[in-house]
């Protein structure tokens, strides 16, 4: 069995790089996916989705290094579901409302321009046709 996740977003806050104790690099940081709709009403509906996402070894250096809040990303790779009930994280914010968020390991990440920035340099771009949609 296999499963593959392809998301595109915008970084909710910088990444944090560790280091596992064998000396592994580990990048954390949130995406941010939105979705926007009219309803029958004709209002306007919007839809955030947060993903958490874990990148290893070289990929989690570069997005260390080039990623930011706000940047626009593309990741391809894995969800990971929570381990007791098999779907996404959930908790309680500080504001007392319920919360969730995927938890998921990136495969590949992109940069993507957006957001007033342009790629890094050295970073591949996005070309349309790579877009999986």
């Amino acid at each position: 069995m296999y499963q593959k996740v392809i998301i595109i977003g915008n970084l909710g806050r910088d990444p944090e790089l560790r280091y596992t104790p064998q000396g592994v690099p580990v990048v954390n940081f949130s995406v941010a996916t939105n979705e926007r709709w009219t309803d029958q009403e004709g209002q306007q509906q919007d839809r955030t989705t947060w993903f958490r996402v874990t990148a290893w070894r070289k990929t989690a250096e570069n997005c260390a290094q080039y990623l930011t809040k706000g940047r626009s990303v593309l990741v391809e790779g894995a969800l990971n579901p929570d381990p007791q009930t098999g779907g996404p994280r959930v908790w309680t914010g500080n504001d007392g409302v319920p919360r969730a968020s995927y938890e998921m390991r990136a495969l590949r990440v992109k940069f993507l321009p957006g957001r007033g920035v342009g790629a890094p340099e050295g970073a591949e771009p996005l070309e349309e046709e790579e877009i999986p949609f």
